[in-house]
């Protein structure tokens, strides 16, 4: 969980996912998963936040049932599909979901 002053430190970072959003066209469930995933979640180094908010963009997406690539989110935040690709499951896992095993 996080506070709400959470909202107004990383809102730079929360700019960044609507614009990654709105160029995937994605619905506003993921937007809402995907930035209480993102912040729940920040990691304390700077340079690990873009490829968090990558994969918080992601598995946000398919909570809500959209089904943009790993692709299309990394480039769309702007890092490699690597980075996606390892952090998405463990989002995924910690509200307690089962992540695909595709």
């Amino acid at each position: 969980m996080y506070l709400a002053s959470d909202q107004f430190e990383h809102a730079g970072w929360l700019d960044d996912l609507e614009a990654a959003a709105d160029t995937l066209d994605l619905s506003g469930e993921t937007r809402s998963h995907a930035g209480d995933l993102f912040l729940s979640n920040v990691p304390d180094n700077d340079r690990s936040k873009p490829a968090m908010l990558g994969a918080c963009l992601y598995a946000g997406a398919l909570v809500a049932g959209e089904q943009p690539t790993q692709s299309e989110v990394a480039d769309a935040v702007g890092v490699s599909r690597l980075a996606v690709q390892q952090r998405w499951k463990p989002l995924v896992e910690s509200v307690g979901l089962d992540a695909p095993d595709w």
